[in-house]
């Protein structure tokens, strides 16, 4: 039997993924995101047991992190047969990352006030009281 070893989330890990969540990011996104963040590369199974993730979980937040080309992903042959293992690692910054929630919460912010702006115009002329 081989044994291997995986960097696990830490309590300030824990938190960083509670604030990205606090910002409606979903959690399995919070918690790749935090997991690549603190290590040089890592494959799907140590991301799953290093962010507590399944592996569907980790499928879907991947797609996330693809999407917005904030991750790289490499093959490694294995020895013998069977599927090479895929590896990724962050391409981008963690201040990139919060930049982009902020522009994107800021964006969310003004739509919203806009919004209130508008039914505040909506209700003087249908006389709300």
């Amino acid at each position: 039997m081989r044994q291997f070893s995986v960097k696990v989330l830490d309590d300030k890990d824990r938190e960083f993924v509670e604030v990205l969540r606090d910002l409606g990011i979903p959690r399995n996104v919070a918690s790749m995101i935090t997991y690549l963040a603190n290590v040089e590369e890592a494959s799907s199974r140590e991301i799953e047991i290093g962010s507590n993730l399944r592996q569907p979980e980790v499928s879907i937040a991947m797609r996330t992190l693809r999407n917005n080309d904030w991750v790289e992903e490499r093959e490694i042959k294995k020895d013998g047969k069977g599927r090479p293992m895929k590896v990724y690692r962050l391409v981008i910054s963690l201040e990139d990352i919060i930049s982009h929630f902020e522009d994107e919460k800021r964006r969310e912010s003004t739509k919203a006030m806009e919004n209130i702006e508008r039914l505040k115009d909506l209700c003087g002329r249908l006389s709300c009281s």
